[in-house]
């Protein structure tokens, strides 16, 4: 299981050089006009992790399978999409089919560079975009509201549950704040993501800043965090100018570009580990001579449910996982070493996996 980010954001923000950069495809054609994106170009890409290649070099394993990411670059929202203005309620069912959103704003001075609203201000952006989900919501969950009122007459217990869950979300929307600050109880988790809510997703701010300014970030950017951390959601700091140029070098040279630079690591990375951290994903590893493999997981994810991310049997046949806490097999310099320390450990299905765990799944066929 890896995720899905949509990349949004005004016209001419840099979403489509960042995703031609994180990619490093040229698929999403970036050009100095707006919505030079026509459709949502989508692309895999592994999620960088040296604990794999360590772990592949210490058993020996003839290949490497990280986990990837998936990234959605969504056309170029304006004022009045959720009206239809420009490329409208296209892109917003796009931003539905993801998992969270990287909001990409700039925050660089240009002048051969167009911004749609004829500055440069980063917050009014993210406000813009903003308001734009929040009205689309707001008009989805009218109709829905409507269209349940039968349902809910007739005593319907999962429409009641859709309608109080409708209008909590109303009521915030109404305030002119995203559903996301909704409180939602575990047991209406379920109907609550059902709801698809463009507003309800966590948010990650991009800063795409100058060459120059990568390594500090500038005065806008300092705006974005103190924004960001405001409403509770997170920010990285990013140069897509800079991404674009690596993604053409090989490892060697791409690490003796981001010294000069004075950046200890490629915003590639930097992007997915906040993106995690947002929807509070983990890794554990399975290696053996073969394969050393990683695979994702949601924090909390239970021995069974992370053996079920490999195979459905797997979950529905589990006895027990064979675990080594990834620091124990380094240490120990692989599994038999492990065991021989009495760090391999037979967890059961209350086992709560750790990331980083190195797993052995045992199940019945």
């Amino acid at each position: 299981m890896g995720f899905r980010m949509g990349i949004v954001g005004l016209p001419n923000v840099g979403k489509s050089t960042l995703f031609n950069a994180l990619t490093k495809t040229a698929a999403a054609q970036a050009a100095n006009f707006p919505f030079c994106t026509i459709e949502p170009n989508v692309g895999d890409v592994a999620v960088p992790d040296p604990r794999l290649d360590t772990l592949a070099e210490i058993a020996g394993s003839k290949q490497i399978i990280p986990t990837r990411m998936t990234f959605v670059d969504i056309a170029g929202l304006v004022k009045g999409a959720s009206k239809g203005e420009g490329l409208g309620n296209q892109f917003l069912a796009n931003i539905r089919e993801t998992d969270a959103i990287a909001h990409v704003l700039r925050c660089f001075e240009d002048d051969d560079v167009t911004h749609v609203d004829g500055r440069v201000d980063p917050v009014a952006d993210a406000e813009t975009i903003e308001t734009e989900l929040i009205i689309a919501d707001m008009e989805s969950l009218e109709k829905r509201l409507q269209n349940i009122t039968r349902k809910v007459r007739g005593g319907d217990k999962e429409a009641v549950q859709q309608e109080r869950l409708m209008k909590d979300a109303m009521a915030m929307l109404e305030q002119g704040k995203p559903a996301r600050l909704v409180e939602v109880d575990a047991e209406d988790t379920k109907q609550w993501r059902m709801l698809q809510l463009l507003t309800s997703k966590p948010v990650l701010y991009v800063c795409n800043v100058d060459e120059s300014e990568a390594a500090t970030g500038n005065a806008l950017s300092a705006k974005v965090a103190e924004m960001a951390a405001a409403q509770g959601n997170s920010h990285v700091v990013i140069s897509a100018k800079i991404e674009e140029e690596i993604s053409q070098l090989d490892a060697e040279e791409a690490e003796m570009f981001l010294s000069e630079l004075g950046l200890e690591e490629a915003g590639l990375d930097r992007l997915i580990r906040a993106g995690y951290e947002l929807l509070h994903l983990e890794t554990y590893f399975t290696v053996g001579p073969k394969e050393a493999r990683a695979w994702t997981i949601k924090h909390g994810t239970a021995a069974p449910q992370a053996a079920g991310v490999i195979h459905g049997d797997f979950e529905r046949g589990f006895i027990r996982a064979e675990t080594i806490a990834y620091d124990d097999y380094v240490a120990a310099k692989g599994e038999q070493g492990a065991k021989e320390a009495g760090k391999m450990r037979a967890e059961g299905k209350g086992y709560v996996v750790k990331d980083g765990d190195v797993l052995h799944f045992l199940f019945n066929t």
